[in-house]
């Protein structure tokens, strides 16, 4: 199968993602403090994608801040030295991430299975987003195997799929951070790839671990409203 078309699991990759995560915060509360679990669970995402996505994000980091030419910007961002736009960068995202996981765990009102399938399902789809939105820069890269063929038919897969998750687990307010993402996503690749004159692997990374971030945050507000609800649960109030 040609890997441009593996685009179509990456919601259910981020699903199954989300199931992990389940399982390690019903696992670990019944041994640690929300503070403790909510570390087990960045380390978790960290250590499953091998850092490969924080690395990226670094990488983005230092080249669209440091350099001031498309040419410059990727040339750091080959360079295998973390500076210091890159530390400070992955730093304020796991803490984020970090802050944003404890406010969740710390909160009575249901909604935090929902929340935590959902972020790796709807961050993986924005990635498959920006494979089709936007050109790739460089001639060899590890993105561009993605970039061959033709992939309209996976794109499709993945996002009916990252819809349907949405919607099956946080409703009408999945459907928000579902549209929501795809927004910030877009925002974020016109951004890079204006600066950069097109996306490489990093900014893919970069944007999965941003979006993640992002619906997080996102979902713990809706969930403190206790307006993140699976389909299910809203059909049982009619």
């Amino acid at each position: 199968m040609d890997l441009s078309n593996s685009r179509a699991f990456y919601p259910a990759v981020g699903l199954v993602m989300g199931l992990l995560l389940v399982g390690i915060e019903a696992g670990s509360s019944e041994i640690f403090s929300e503070p403790m679990t909510a570390a087990f669970l960045v380390a978790t995402m960290v250590i499953i994608t091998r850092a490969l996505h924080l690395d990226g994000l670094m990488d983005v980091c230092d080249g669209v801040f440091g350099g001031f030419t498309p040419e410059r910007r990727l040339e750091i961002m080959r360079d295998s030295q973390v500076g210091a736009f890159g530390v400070v960068g992955g730093v304020a995202v796991l803490l984020l991430k970090y802050g944003a996981l404890l406010s969740l765990l710390t909160m009575s009102e249901p909604g935090k299975e929902w929340a935590l399938l959902l972020f790796p399902a709807i961050s993986r789809w924005t990635m498959v987003v920006l494979l089709g939105a936007f050109p790739y820069v460089r001639s060899q890269g590890l993105g561009s195997p993605f970039h061959s063929g033709c992939a309209k038919t996976a794109t499709t897969i993945a996002g009916l799929s990252a819809l349907a998750a949405s919607f099956l687990l946080g409703g009408f307010a999945g459907l928000g951070i579902f549209f929501g993402a795809i927004a910030f996503a877009w925002l974020m690749g016109w951004a890079m790839a204006k600066s950069l004159g097109g996306l490489t692997g990093d900014t893919y990374g970069a944007t999965n671990e941003l979006i993640e971030m992002a619906v997080i945050v996102a979902a713990t507000a809706l969930a403190a409203q206790e307006w993140l609800e699976p389909l299910p649960d809203l059909l049982d109030r009619f």
